[in-house]
This record gives C-alpha cells, sequence and structure tokens, in this order.
C-alpha cells in the first residue's frame, strides 16, 4: 500500500541511523531452545538485570487481553504465554531483553471497548516502546485507531477484522483475517463434498458478518449452493425456528461462524431438530465448554490458528513447556499467538537495529517469522499470509483434522 510506505518513510527517518546489531534466531523456535525457569507470575515478564547503561538494549512492551469476564481464559492464556516467552528471551543471552511494563501484568480489556480504551491509557502511561493486543477486534479497533496517532506500534493477536491494520502504518498483527478465514472454510467445504450449505450468523457482530459474506461469496463461486441463510443476534439463546429451517432447507453443512459462548447452544439445538449434517465455524469456537454434549458434537469442525497436535518443533516446545508449567485448561490460540507476538517484537528489534517504537515498527514491515503459527510473511497491510488449521471433536474432545496453506493446499492431514 503507496500511504503505508510513505508514512512509514517519514516515521522511520531517524531510525536509519542505528547500526544492526548481530542477529539471532528469526523463529520462537529459538527461543524454545532455552531452559525455563520455574518462576511465575510477574517477576516473570521484567528484563532481570538490565541496568540503566543496558536500557537502550531493552524491548518495553505493554500488553492488553481480556482478563475478566466470559473470556478470562483466553486472558489467562494470554498472561501465561507473555511470561514465558519472555522469561524464555531474557535468559537466552541474546542482544535484546524484554520487559513488560504494568508491572508485568497484562492489562484488562474486560473485552469492553471502553475499558480497552482504559487499559491503553494505563500501558501507555508506563512509555512502552511497543502494544501487544487485542484478541476481539470490537476492542482492537478503537485502540489501533489511537495508536496509530500516537505513532505508537500495535502487534494486534487474534484481532480478525480486516480494518484493524488499515488503522496506520504501525499497525500489524500476526492472525489471518475475516475474510481469508472465510474463504478459507468455503475450501473445506468443497474438499469434503458438499453441495448445499446453510449459514446462521450474528447480524449485530462484524466478525460474524466478515466471515458469513467471505464463505458466501467464495462458496457461490465455486457452485455451491447456500439454500438457507439466517440471522440471530451475539445474545440469542433461542435458535429453534432457525435451525428447523436448516433441517428443512436439505444442507449438509451449517457454517456458524459466532462466539464460544452460544456455540453448545446452537449445536444441541441443531441435532435436537434432527440436523445430523457437519457443524462449522470460526476460531470464536476455540475453548468452547461442551461438557454432556460430547456426542452432538461429532461432525463438527472449527478453523484455528494451530493445533496442540501439530508436530513441528515450534508448536511441540511450545505445548510442552506451556502444559509443564501451567497444564492444559488455558493452552488456547489466544496463547500460542500472545506467545507469537512477543518473538516478533524480539525480532523486529534486531531486524530493525534498536528497541524503539521507530526501529520496531522499521523491524516489522514485510517481516517474515516462523513460529508456533507456522511461517509467515507480513504484507503491505500488516497481515500475515498464514496457514490456517482445521480442528474437529472426537469422543468431546477436539483433535487437530488438518491444515492447509494460504493456497488452500493441505499442508498437514490427520491419519485414518
Amino acid at each position: 500500500m503507496k500511504k503505508r510506505n510513505q508514512v512509514l518513510s517519514l516515521a522511520l527517518a531517524g531510525a536509519m541511523s542505528v547500526s544492526l546489531l548481530a542477529g539471532c534466531s528469526s523463529s520462537a523456535q529459538g527461543g524454545g531452545t532455552s531452559s525455563g525457569s520455574s518462576a511465575a507470575g510477574g517477576s516473570s515478564s521484567t528484563a532481570e538485570g538490565a541496568s540503566s547503561g543496558e536500557e537502550d538494549n531493552v524491548i518495553r512492551v505493554g500488553v492488553i487481553g481480556p482478563r475478566t469476564g466470559g473470556s478470562a481464559d483466553y486472558g489467562e492464556g494470554a498472561q501465561n504465554a507473555v511470561d514465558m516467552a519472555v522469561e524464555e528471551i531474557n535468559s537466552s543471552g541474546g542482544p535484546y531483553t524484554i520487559e513488560i511494563v504494568n508491572g508485568g501484568e497484562v492489562a484488562d480489556d474486560a473485552q469492553d471497548a471502553k475499558q480497552a480504551m482504559n487499559a491503553y491509557n494505563l500501558v501507555m502511561a508506563d512509555s512502552p516502546d511497543a502494544l501487544v493486543g487485542s484478541f476481539f477486534s470490537s476492542v482492537t479497533l478503537p485502540m489501533a485507531q489511537q495508536a496509530a496517532a500516537d505513532n505508537m506500534l500495535l502487534l494486534a493477536t487474534g484481532a480478525t477484522n480486516v480494518d484493524v491494520t488499515l488503522a496506520g502504518p504501525t499497525i500489524f498483527r500476526d492472525c489471518f483475517i475475516d475474510p481469508y478465514q472465510g474463504k478459507m472454510a468455503s475450501l473445506f467445504v468443497q474438499s469434503e463434498g458438499y453441495t448445499k450449505v446453510a449459514v446462521i450468523y450474528a447480524n449485530d457482530d462484524d466478525y460474524s458478518n466478515g466471515l458469513k459474506d467471505a464463505f458466501i461469496e467464495n462458496c457461490e463461486a465455486a457452485g455451491i449452493e447456500i439454500v438457507y441463510e439466517g440471522q440471530c443476534v451475539t445474545t440469542d439463546t433461542d435458535f429453534t425456528s432457525q435451525v428447523s429451517q436448516v433441517v428443512a432447507s436439505g444442507a449438509e453443512c451449517l457454517y456458524y461462524p459466532c462466539f464460544k459462548d452460544t456455540v453448545p447452544l446452537l449445536v444441541s439445538q441443531a441435532r435436537a431438530a434432527g440436523f445430523t449434517g457437519a457443524i462449522m465455524g470460526g476460531d470464536g469456537w476455540d475453548s468452547s465448554d461442551i461438557t454432556g454434549l460430547e456426542s452432538q458434537f461429532e461432525n463438527c469442525y472449527f478453523t484455528n490458528h494451530y493445533s496442540s497436535e501439530d508436530t513441528s518443533p515450534a508448536v511441540v516446545n511450545f505445548v510442552t513447556k506451556y502444559t509443564e508449567r501451567y497444564g492444559t485448561e488455558t493452552l488456547n490460540a489466544c496463547a500460542s499467538l500472545y506467545y507469537d507476538a512477543i518473538y516478533m517484537l524480539y525480532q523486529a528489534a534486531q531486524n530493525g537495529g534498536g528497541t524503539d517504537t521507530a526501529s520496531l515498527v522499521k523491524g516489522m514491515t514485510g517481516m517474515t517469522f516462523t513460529g508456533v503459527g507456522g511461517t509467515f510473511t507480513l504484507d503491505e497491510n500488516g497481515d500475515p499470509a498464514k496457514q490456517i488449521v482445521f480442528n474437529t471433536y472426537v469422543d468431546g474432545q477436539v483433535q487437530w483434522f488438518e491444515t492447509l496453506g494460504p493456497d488452500g493446499e493441505i499442508v498437514a492431514q490427520r491419519e485414518g
């Protein structure tokens, strides 16, 4: 994007005189070789041993995420992953260390736009060099706009709304965008041979609308018939009318791109109405509580940012260390995205030759990175073209089904 590059050139002019330091590993796998300590909590997220003479080698980061409310498990995963990444980096002996401002704590956005701006102001008062967060688009959008106005680097994690990085040249993300996720869901439908598909989406939610639009557009382009398109709102708990129409439509697959709180309700009511076909969703399904509904989630799928069953070195390192330290309850995609984000900032300092914001933006621009989310390059908008995981349920447990690359090719697939 020409405008992004022009503004970026002005913002980084002062950083060009900074000489590049010796390079280190450019992936989260590098962190995986470090030995982790057993210290937990906020103290693990400070730059240990960094004296005032070493101040320029410290990357000060403000982190924002949902610590309270219905998505507090995401925020807990984010805190754990940030602590773990910072500890690995700071014990690695590399050229830079990381300090998490706000006493090492992830500032709480409570999945609320107003509270997110309070969290933004809280961490900004501590003079960070960069910000990480948040996980939801609705709270990240206002922060991205303010960060762009403040010339502050913001690296969004799970905020998949396409408008986030369009706020300005200092805004990036490490997750895929909604149109891409919807397109990939349509490719999955094609690969499974479904020809008639139904959609139920939340018309009051940008995330749901974005996935729905891309899914329908790509399905129709592939000759797949949309036999029913139903609406709901994010607070709905009764879907009996919509699912009965799905059954009557003869759909073989139902796409429900909504968040985890209503997923068990939708699936259970669809099954009760007699729908036996596949039910699909997006990354908003991650960590849905399906206790007591295990059998009803057979033949259900959702797109996600990674699978804990992936055998790549970066994923194995992350899952093993996280599980040993925190267990599996909060081992979710949110945790993986925050973990990668910290390593991306570390690499950005190496690429850009410094820890100030302008150098970090310079180092982040066009970055190619390898981490838990695979290998990807940030495009002209600061968005990654990356692989996408499809998970399913077996005996009530989430299991990896297959991974598609950016062009829709099957990168890996579960055997059997």
